[in-house]
């Protein structure tokens, strides 16, 4: 039996598979340029992020225009973006070849599993496998993880002082990969892996925030925090873990409500809301709110594009010109558990989480 779905959440499906973010080879782009009319390249990581929704989507209602959707995305990694020659994974297709993300690898994964549980067929699981291999072997040092590596070479870039280019607590969500492939290889060294990766994110989580006297930058800031909320999901039964995940939420629901009115990632609003529901310790004033900022960022149109999708953000009350895959992915999915919270009726299921 399928569950009933709000009109939010079918009309941000319905952007999903009519708006032309899903380009013909089954890649998605990054987001979409409100103002120039036009998509931002494919992006592999964006593509997982869209597998996981897809399958999430089938899941609720049935329809098989999802299902289809969501094997043509795994499609373009498992079989267009993934480098045999190299066994790497690039953040987008090119020549010359772009460089890899640590983060990019574990979301891309995470989107292949779930088209696996979707169809049943072991070559997503397979592939996922391997792209968990080398993000493993090619990424891991001292301890951490670096963040980006140069193809074919595999040398790791130099770390910068921004977010996504030095290791941090975020990558811990990408790390989550390990965690689900270890079910499934327990002879490879996954569980290790995201273990080691947990230990380095515990140990270094409080250095992130503020992280920039720029309160505009922290609110990007807090977008990758709430990665760090999410990869703490398989390890809440552990007092440490629960601790800080209880502070981690705390200190980002502040940071939100500080800086929300000059700009408010709709992301983050999502993020937040769904590691409370996760977490289990919910705040339902606090998690209305939440709720109730998420819807205020979808937007409704004539044109496809327009219609049922989310925007990137606000910035001093006016929404920014991105209609953005992953804020739609990350807000639908938070109203809908929001709904099933309410109504008694939420699973739980961290392997959902997108």
């Amino acid at each position: 039996m399928h569950s009933t779905v709000s009109d939010s959440l079918a009309h941000a499906g319905a952007w999903f598979l009519h708006s032309g973010i899903q380009e013909p080879n089954g890649g998605v782009a990054r987001y979409y340029l409100s103002a120039e009319g036009r998509n931002l390249p494919v992006s592999t990581e964006i593509t997982g992020y869209a597998c996981s929704t897809y399958s999430y989507l089938y899941r609720l209602t049935g329809d098989a225009a999802y299902r289809e959707a969501g094997i043509r995305a795994a499609a373009f990694l498992a079989d267009e973006a993934w480098q045999p020659a190299i066994a790497a994974m690039p953040f987008e297709v090119g020549d010359p070849l772009p460089p890899a993300y640590f983060f990019d690898c574990g979301i891309i994964i995470r989107g292949l599993l779930t088209v696996y549980r979707m169809t049943g067929e072991a070559r997503w699981l397979d592939r996922a496998r391997e792209i968990g291999l080398f993000m493993g072997k090619a990424f891991r040092a001292n301890g951490t993880c670096h963040p980006i590596l140069s193809l074919p070479s595999l040398e790791p870039w130099p770390y910068e002082q921004r977010w996504s280019r030095e290791p941090g607590c975020l990558q811990l969500k990408s790390a989550m990969a390990w965690d689900a492939l270890a079910t499934h290889f327990p002879a490879d060294p996954f569980l290790e892996w995201y273990e080691e990766a947990l230990s380095y994110a515990l140990s270094t989580w409080e250095s992130f925030l503020p992280g920039d006297p720029d309160p505009l930058k922290v609110m990007d800031r807090l977008h990758a925090h709430c990665y760090f909320l999410e990869g703490m999901q398989p390890r809440k039964h552990r007092p440490e873990v629960r601790a800080t995940l209880a502070a981690a939420i705390d200190r980002t629901s502040d940071y939100l409500r500080e800086i929300s009115p000059r700009f408010e990632r709709s992301d983050v609003c999502a993020q937040l809301l769904r590691a409370r529901l996760y977490t289990g310790d919910v705040d339902r004033v606090l998690a209305a709110d939440e709720a109730a900022r998420c819807r205020a960022h979808q937007m409704f149109g004539d044109a496809p594009m327009d219609n049922g999708g989310f925007c990137f953000g606000r910035r001093d009350g006016q929404p920014m010109p991105f209609m953005n895959p992953v804020s739609t992915a990350f807000c639908l999915q938070a109203l809908e558990q929001w709904r099933q919270f309410e109504a008694g009726e939420f699973p739980g299921d961290i392997a959902e989480l997108i």
